[in-house]
């Protein structure tokens, strides 16, 4: 029978798993939802064990129930970067903290970067500090969680949990760990171990591998529980938007990945470093690449706020909004609810409706809402080209681009056309390509999910002026956002 591969991914709000040929067809496909906690304002965590594991034992034996052949490897990945303490036994030591949408950590990233330097961690580490990186973190679990601290043995993140749980390994792969700001030297593509012994003084770090490469088999433990056969080889791992990208094709210099989800990330492919101080310059997936990243702290999620605002479903919102010219009737929106990474890394930054009177309705904010994602977006496409990394080839993932209106309009802002890929199952279809390569299959990367569609820029938009007017909106209101932001901490806090 024909050897078929599993990749199983852990996301911000659900978590996705599929069963695949060597060819990339898709044969069974599994999904669970999830919740993520947010105990604080700022504050963002998953329960490892009710959350990531559950998911993962849920979703493998539904799809090893479905397979009809030989099971010949597995890739997970997941959320990251996150921090999940856990002891010398992999057991969790407390909720794992989250990725650059938990941003506690802002004295701590204050204080690294002034011990260590600011031109220092850039030109050693590819990128800034902020709420994206682990190592602030580490040093915050420290201070405010002594307790937890003194007993965390192991630095685990989704996709290294797993692997651990399920071949006894403590791995993490290059690309996770070129996120663990300032621990990991980008130039080197090795752990900074002078520095990591400053942020995380005494924590054992975990051997380094590439996601491409096989690190266990599952132990017969493991097997017992999960419903997949002893001996399966497990690769790595990644953080789930570089499996996204993965899954469809970015691979060459110049393309990429634009991902509609909770969060909007993009992803380019580099063909040599040239750190920027707005962005994230990490390790990429296959040995020895690169990339640069760009993230904004919200996007899907404004939108879902939207709609449990209103009542009103999805369909009804865009249908609506796809009656409202662009511009949005004179609606700006800064959507920047959980504060904001790439490329102004403000945490204290705020969501903001400019414009508003009493003839607006539910569906100029939603498109409002739309639109100025769609600024985000550009803002950072514009950064990233500052940083030499000029877009070529776009391709529009996440199930943002359903429906149609949400892609266009990225489109039209930023006047670069998006290949929709034919397949939308996300980072799972990636892992399984992962788990087939690293297995030593025979992998067409081009054949597995080509383009369905590209989405042009429509002519007669009209979206520069406002684009202006958007990048004017955050430094006029930056003081009113970061006196708001201090008061309802407060208020929290008491």
């Amino acid at each position: 029978m024909a050897d078929q591969y599993l990749g199983i991914d852990i996301g911000t709000s659900s978590s996705k798993g599929v069963l695949v040929t060597a060819g990339g067809q898709v044969l069974a496909r599994a999904t669970r939802e999830h919740r993520t906690a947010t105990p604080h304002p700022g504050w963002a965590e998953h329960d490892a064990d009710t959350v990531w594991w559950a998911d993962f034992l849920a979703i493998a034996r539904e799809l090893a129930g479905a397979a009809d052949g030989r099971l010949a490897g597995l890739a997970v990945s997941g959320i990251g970067p996150c921090l999940l303490p856990a002891d010398a036994a992999g057991r969790p030591l407390r909720p794992a903290i989250l990725y650059g949408v938990d941003t506690r950590a802002t004295a701590e990233i204050a204080e690294l970067t002034a011990e260590l330097g600011a031109e220092q961690i850039l030109r050693r580490g590819g990128t800034p500090l902020s709420s994206q990186a682990v190592g602030p973190k580490l040093r915050w679990l420290a201070r405010h969680e002594p307790d937890v601290w003194e007993r965390t043995e192991l630095l685990l993140m989704a996709s290294s949990y797993l692997v651990h749980r399920l071949t006894g390994r403590y791995v993490l792969d290059h690309h996770s760990a070129s996120q663990c700001d300032p621990m990991y030297d980008q130039n080197r593509l090795d752990w900074a171990t002078d520095w990591a012994e400053i942020t995380a003084p005494g924590l054992r770090l975990p051997e380094l591998a590439w996601p491409t490469d096989v690190v266990g088999t599952i132990t017969p433990e493991a097997a017992a529980v999960t419903g997949l056969p002893a001996g399966l080889p497990v690769t790595a791992g990644t953080v789930d938007a570089w499996a996204e990208a993965t899954s469809v094709g970015v691979r060459e210099p110049g393309d990429v990945m634009v991902m509609y989800g909770t969060t909007m990330f993009l992803i380019q492919v580099l063909s040599e470093a040239n750190p920027h101080p707005a962005l994230w310059t990490t390790s990429g997936v296959y040995p020895a690449t690169l990339s640069l990243a760009a993230g904004m702290a919200t996007s899907g999620s404004v939108t879902d706020w939207l709609r449990r605002l209103t009542g009103a479903d999805f369909e009804t919102l865009v249908a609506e909004a796809e009656q409202v010219p662009p511009g949005s009737r004179g609606l700006l929106l800064l959507p920047y609810f959980a504060g904001e990474r790439t490329p102004i890394f403000d945490p204290s930054a705020r969501g903001v409706v400019a414009g508003l009177t009493l003839t607006h309705g539910r569906a100029d904010l939603y498109r409002a809402a739309l639109e100025g994602i769609a600024y985000g977006v550009r803002h950072n496409l514009e950064v990233m080209r500052e940083a030499g990394g000029t877009p070529g080839r776009l391709v529009a993932v996440g199930g943002g681009t359903q429906g149609g209106l949400w892609t266009q309009i990225v489109t039209d802002v930023t006047g670069h056309p998006q290949q929709l890929p034919t397949e939308t199952v996300g980072a799972c279809l990636g892992d399984a390509l992962l788990a087939a390569t690293a297995t030593g299959a025979s992998v067409d990367v081009e054949a597995w999910n080509p383009p369905s569609r590209t989405v042009r820029p429509t002519p007669s938009a009209r979206y520069d002026e406002f684009y202006r007017r958007y990048r004017d909106l955050y430094p006029a209101t930056a003081d009113i956002a970061h006196f708001l932001a201090a008061e309802q901490h407060a208020a929290d806090l008491g």
